[in-house]
């Protein structure tokens, strides 16, 4: 267990305590195939029907593997023939490279494909990024979250930049994030599962292939892994080496993140001490303060009753990253065959997701997708249809094993409202195990009179309430979100109680891409989230762990 997890377990009552211990006996036992996890109700009614459904499914063993047991996967004939991996990629017929006949959008237009293809073999030829048990250790705690034993929370970037590269932003947006996961824990009372949309995270789906300014035309910015943002002929040009640095910067943020999680950082111990400086003075700063001494009280009653707050599991955390695997190109030459398994894993994230742009069922990104064993997430929106995204779903994990899927909706709170419970109920009705996550930043972007972007946090917050809401009525887990966010203290997205205006956005406004909340904007977030999953948890409505 990890470093949440084990305060959790030792920080609450006692049959919250003993049930989180037979919820992780019950997750260490054999491995299960996905059919005995469809318990889910055909009603379309919802109702009282999907409540006994979520009753029946708190008694069975929940995740397709364990911490304790990772290899112990779906284990059915097509594994055997290996039909379907062991986290339940599709692998008939499928090979790295198979994504090569089918059409690939969004990829940039490079002047010299030799050029191309020899930094893309220097690549192939470099360690891989992340390793197979990682993400098979990510799929199990998906599919607890899955369950409504978790909650999941992606943070980072909009779009890493080489500029901005410095181990201090990595450090502030990682610390945020731990903040964050703390607040989520403390008050929603389960474990939190910390994915950063970091050490990856560059490339960008564009409209338009090209730009224009004052009657001039140039290639569109793509992400600095591709060309760069400054309006030139030679900045916008599409250039292979670029490629080698996101590599390398990947590779300089990932040490960081492990050297953070393992080496003493991440110990509850220094929670207090997790503050951002330009946080002190701010109110959502002096809230975390309180909270962490309340963590540092229970902390000395767990020493003194001879608990060792020394124990690896209360020093390190587990940290995972996650981008959309836009490039098919440098993402073919990081899949790497795992030796334990035999199987094909993604090594440049431990979680890979697709956006609404190039989720095609026929095209070249699904295609790369079935095959690979990460755990896997797909965007949806107001204008998905619960048919397609079923078929979707149902090609990228035919045996339907546990944690393989996260959907991610993209909405606006008005749309979502509509929209996301007819999704909800076409799922459901078929089956499918699938982890739902929500993205409140982009169906929330607008432009000033200014030209600026921004999001106002308002809004943000609203589409987050809706999805907890929604799902509440649904009788399904709202199992994350997804923000785009930064340690720093920028002004990008409106509102908040830091009270960022429209005439701010000038003032700190540091985004190569699209608007990120600032760390009191995020830690804002986390307060009111955390206090809206206890009011569900309290209701019964939440997670398969009793209420306090």
């Amino acid at each position: 267990r990890g470093l949440f997890d084990t305060f959790v377990a030792r920080t609450a009552p006692p049959l919250v305590a003993r049930n989180r211990r037979i919820i992780l006996e019950e997750s260490s036992m054999a491995a299960v195939s996905a059919r005995s996890l469809s318990l889910r109700a055909s009603n379309p009614s919802m109702g009282a029907a999907r409540a006994s459904v979520r009753a029946r499914r708190a008694v069975t063993t929940r995740a397709v593997i364990s911490p304790v047991q990772t290899d112990a996967m779906f284990l059915g004939d097509r594994a055997a023939n290996k039909e379907v991996s062991a986290t339940g990629a599709s692998l008939k017929d499928w090979k790295p490279e198979s994504w090569t006949s089918r059409e690939a959008l969004q990829q940039p237009n490079y002047g010299d494909q030799d050029e191309l293809e020899a930094v893309l073999q220097e690549i192939s030829n470099r360690p891989p990024l992340v390793f197979a048990g990682e993400a098979r250790s990510l799929q199990a705690q998906l599919a607890n979250a899955a369950a409504g034993n978790a909650f999941v929370l992606f943070g980072g970037d909009c779009a890493e930049s080489f500029k901005e590269f410095r181990s201090d932003n990595v450090r502030d947006t990682y610390r945020v994030i731990l903040q964050m996961s703390v607040i989520l824990m403390y008050g929603a009372g389960v474990p939190v599962v910390k994915l950063g949309r970091m050490a990856g995270q560059f490339a960008k789906p564009r409209s338009e292939d090209m730009e224009t300014i004052n009657g001039v035309s140039l290639p569109s910015y793509r992400g600095d892994n591709i060309n760069s943002s400054e309006f030139t002929p030679e900045a916008r040009r599409p250039d292979p080496e670029r490629l080698l640095k996101a590599y390398d910067q990947s590779c300089s943020t990932l040490n960081l993140l492990r050297a953070f999680s393992n080496g003493g950082y991440a110990s509850l111990q220094r929670v207090t001490k997790w503050n951002l400086d330009f946080m002190e003075d701010k109110e959502r700063g002096a809230e975390y303060r309180a909270l962490a001494d309340k963590i540092d009280a229970a902390l000395a009653f767990m020493a003194a009753c001879g608990i060792d707050e020394d124990s690896p599991s209360m020093q390190s955390t587990d940290f995972f990253t996650a981008h959309e695997a836009l490039h098919l190109g440098y993402e073919e030459r990081l899949t790497r065959l795992d030796s334990t398994t035999e199987e094909y894993y993604g090594c440049s994230a431990h979680f890979l997701w697709c956006g609404e742009r190039t989720r095609q069922p026929d095209g070249a990104h699904m295609e790369y997708f079935r095959g690979i064993s990460n755990p896997i997430g797909i965007k949806i929106s107001d204008k998905s249809d619960g048919e397609s995204v079923v078929s979707l779903v149902k090609q990228l994990n035919p045996e339907n094993v546990p944690g393989r899927i996260t959907l991610i909706s993209r909405m606006g709170a008005e749309k979502l409202r509509e929209h996301l419970p007819r999704l909800i109920r076409a799922v459901e009705d078929a089956g499918l195990n699938v982890l739902w996550v929500t993205d409140p930043m982009h169906g929330n972007t607008v432009k000033t009179d200014s030209g600026f972007k921004t999001r106002p946090f308002e809004r943000i917050r609203d589409e987050i309430m809706a999805f907890f809401e929604v799902h509440e009525q649904m009788g399904t887990h709202p199992g994350g979100v997804h923000l785009e966010m930064t340690g720093q203290d920028v002004t990008e997205c409106t509102g908040g109680t830091a009270e960022v205006t429209i005439g701010d956005l000038s003032l700190r406004y540091l985004t190569h891409c699209d608007p990120r909340l600032n760390a009191s904007q995020a830690l804002e977030l986390a307060f009111l989230m955390s206090s809206k999953l206890a009011g569900i948890r309290e209701r019964g409505n939440f997670g398969n762990i009793p209420a306090r």
